[in-house]
Formats: C-alpha cells, structure tokens, sequence
C-alpha cells in the first residue's frame, strides 16, 4: 500500500463522507441532496466552503453554528471518519481493483442507510433501490462465487455447464441473495405481525436486505441475517435488562420494598420491549459490511475440519 496513494483515498472517503451527512439529513425528509446550500437546521445559516471541510470545520468550529452556536450533532464527524476508513479499508483489502469498486459501493450505501435509521426509523428508497441495481449489476464484473455458483453447476451436465460463462451464475447468484434476503425479513415481518398484532419491522428493511443479498450472494446473505438476528438479540435483551435495572433503582429510592420494586420494573421492562422500535436496519447494514470482508474466511474457519 503507497503512503501517498492511501492518504488520497482517505482524503475522498472523507469528501464523500460529507456528502453523505447530506444524504442522511436529507433524503428521509424528502428534501433534494443538491440543491439548496448546506445551512445550520437551527437558524438556517447558510454555510460557506471554507466551513464544509470535512473533519476540520466541525474541529475549528467546536461542534457549533458559526452563526447561532447551537452544537453540531457529532453525527457529522463520525460519518466522515468512518467514510474515509471505509474507503482507505477497501483499497487495502482488494488494492485497486473492481472488487474494491464493489465494496465501496456498498459499505457507502450501508453507512448512510445504518445512521439514517438509527436517527429516523426510516431506509430511504432512494439509496436501497438503486443499491439493489447496482449490486446485481456488479454481479456481471465481480464474482460472487457464493453457495448458488457452486451448487447450479451440479445440477447441468459437464457439457452445458462449459458453454455457460460465470457471469451466468454469477447473476443467479445474486439474484438469489437478494430473493432469499427479502423473503426471510417479509416472513419474518409477517409472522411477527400475526403473532404479536404490531408490525416488527417496515419494508424498508425488506428492501434493505435485497440489496445485500444482491451484493453478497446467498451464503453471506444467510450469514448476515443470522448475525444480525443475533446482535439485535442482544442489543434488545441489554435495553431490557438496562430499563428493569434502572426502574428498580428509582422505586427502591422511592420507599418501595425490592421484590416489590423489581415485580413494577419488571411490567415497565416488558412494556419496552414490546413498544419499543428497534433499528433493526443498523444490525442488518454492519453485519453486511463484517461480512463482506471477513465473511468467507469465517465460515471457512467455522466449516474446516478440526
């Protein structure tokens, strides 16, 4: 990896980073990503060039309106850093190359859909649907090579399979991913809602998941959906656990006995979990973007013999 090279890819992860803070304040609002300026939300400064730096602006500025003073959520800084490490992680992963290409492309769109839900419960169409686009269509330039590309050519004759370039099933193979990727999440979504009568999940993480599953195949599709499971598992187990805690806490300050102030917090920890709206398209877009990189050596280590 050249030094001059590397700190070029992260500068442009970084300017990229900015225009995806735009993105993520934009889109769910329905506003245009071009057009007008940048200004402050609060009073509508409008913000010169010399102020969208990335990085640096936030820094000399303190987090703050130049204008009114009001903070500048640290959103903006995060979204440029990690921007700027995804690109500079892709380009040392896969070096220059179309394979690179891909997963920038992805781990952008990700980044952008993980930090537009957990602000606003919402995954734009706007990137998801375009995203799906264009992971099948990498899926002609990049291999997938995923579970569909080593089980179809099983099923065909030696000769048909010969006449068939991989891109063929390349294709399938992504096409796969994503028709797998969705189904799981609208079953899921579907039976949640007959079980518990309140919907678990939009459709938004249903389209979310057809674009990863047309960027990553069928077997890191699976992976990416278990992992997820399990994280948001946890993630939801720990908020009820941290509420139940916390109630406690405050009846036993209160005068009430423990058992009987663990028996109220506990009604308070159940009410949580069942009203409260997980980010489910956070888990779904990291464990994504862990798969792509380390997916395929993972499963490998996981299915190798002892």
């Amino acid at each position: 990896m050249e030094p001059f090279l590397a700190a070029a890819i992260f500068g442009l992860g970084l300017c990229f980073g900015s225009f995806l803070n735009v993105c993520v304040y934009r889109l769910p609002r329905g506003k245009s990503v071009v057009t007008p300026r940048s200004a402050c939300p609060h009073c509508g400064d409008l913000i010169p060039l010399y102020h969208n730096v990335p990085v640096l602006s936030w820094l000399i500025l303190r987090g703050k309106c130049r204008a009114c003073k009001a903070p500048i959520s640290p959103r903006y800084l995060l979204i440029e850093i990690l921007t700027g490490l995804l690109f500079l992680g892709c380009y040392t992963h896969f070096g220059l190359t179309l394979g690179m290409l891909k997963c920038t492309v992805l781990g952008y769109l990700l980044l952008g859909l993980i930090f537009t839900d957990a602000e606003t419960k919402l995954l734009p169409d706007a990137m998801t649907l375009p995203g799906l686009a264009l992971g099948v269509l990498f899926s002609l330039v990049v291999p997938v090579n995923d579970l569909a590309s080593r089980i179809m050519p099983g099923l065909v004759s030696p000769t048909l399979r010969s006449q068939i370039s991989w891109q063929w099933w390349s294709l399938a193979d992504s096409l796969l991913g994503a028709a797998i990727g969705a189904s799981f999440l609208y079953g899921a979504a579907a039976i949640y809602l007959r079980a518990r009568g309140v919907e678990g999940m939009g459709f938004g993480d249903v389209k979310l998941m057809a674009m990863i599953g047309a960027f990553l195949g069928t077997k890191l599709t699976v992976l990416t959906i278990f992992a997820a499971s399990l994280a948001g598992s946890l993630f939801g187990l720990s908020t009820v656990l941290a509420v139940w805690m916390k109630r406690t806490r405050r009846n036993q300050a209160r005068g009430t006995s423990r058992v009987a102030a663990q028996r109220r917090a506990w009604q308070s920890a159940r009410l949580a979990l069942r009203y409260y709206e997980m980010p489910f398209g956070v888990f779904l877009g990291g464990m994504a973007i862990l798969s792509f990189f380390f997916g395929n050596r993972l499963l490998h280590w996981y299915w190798s013999p002892l």
